[in-house]
């Protein structure tokens, strides 16, 4: 007998006349909420503009879902040739942390380049925000009985039950799976907390490290928990998002050294003070043997 059971109540949160609200889509706005909240009190203690930080965050969250759908999509596209009208229904689920993750970061990078605003700065914020809101998100999985893993043994602790109508083909005899979606939604909570609480100081003096972190566990998580899943974008035999994560794991650890660097040499700029002209050294001379 398992500990605990999870059961979606339904994707449906509420219906108002015509308008169809998902609990999809309220997790998402619950997390992007609770982010934000998260990065205003982050940004007072960088200097950041809080209006100019508003902007920067609906940008990169615009331009987050979107890269997440097209990633999806395109990397999905057999599966849309003969409906591409659900190529909009963000609200059915299908959207990739990792097209996510490379939309926001092109839109960000630009807007703060336009803006002139600190972009490892605002890395950080996004590596501090991005596991709280995937954390919450990730509930919207839940409700729409996906993001699930493959049956669990007997006597498992945990698992969540998917409907008939949600089960691979090949596990339409089971009921209870790996809750993968909540593996993965506790894995980021951590992330989170122990760079808010823990890391955000420690590294006040290095920039942008703070992201690479977030970026190389996310990813450390992911390659974990995606073994697991029977819902993953497929190559072949190959599981998609296990490839996406190495080499987002990989690019991580390569920058690392790099910030790292870069602070460095920015830290010495600041406190080396500025060498007299040699000239002014010579009329210095001059003066004195004159006197």
């Amino acid at each position: 007998m398992h500990t605990l059971v999870l059961q979606s109540p339904g994707a449906v949160f509420a219906k108002l006349g015509p308008l169809t609200i998902r609990w999809y889509g309220v997790m998402f706005a619950v997390g992007f909420i609770c982010a934000s909240m998260i990065a205003s009190r982050v940004a007072k203690t960088r200097g950041i503009d809080p209006e100019q930080l508003t902007n920067f965050a609906l940008v990169c969250f615009i331009a987050g879902i979107v890269g997440a759908r097209l990633y999806f999509v395109a990397l999905s596209w057999p599966e849309f040739i003969g409906r591409p009208q659900d190529i909009f229904a963000t609200w059915q689920g299908g959207l990739s942390i990792h097209g996510g993750i490379i939309g926001g970061a092109i839109a960000g990078y630009f807007y703060a380049l336009h803006h002139k605003m600190a972009k490892r700065h605002l890395a950080d914020l996004v590596g501090i925000i991005l596991p709280l809101g995937q954390a919450i998100g990730r509930w919207g999985n839940f409700f729409n009985s996906e993001a699930f893993g493959t049956p669990v043994p007997e006597g498992f602790p945990l698992a969540v039950f998917i409907p008939q109508e949600s089960r691979p083909p090949q596990f339409a005899n089971y009921e209870l799976f790996h809750a993968t979606f909540l593996y993965e939604s506790i894995w980021d909570l951590g992330i989170f907390l122990l760079i808010y609480f823990y890391l955000l100081k420690k590294l006040s003096n290095y920039p942008g490290l703070c992201f690479l972190i977030y970026v190389a566990l996310y990813s450390i998580g992911r390659l974990m928990i995606e073994p697991l899943r029977t819902d993953s974008i497929m190559a072949g035999s190959i599981q998609i998002p296990i490839v996406a994560s190495f080499v987002f794991l990989l690019a991580s650890l390569l920058f690392i050294p790099v910030f790292i660097k870069m602070a460095n040499v920015e830290k010495r700029r600041v406190t080396t003070p500025p060498s007299l002209p040699k000239s002014d050294g010579v009329a210095e001379s001059t003066r004195e043997q004159e006197s």
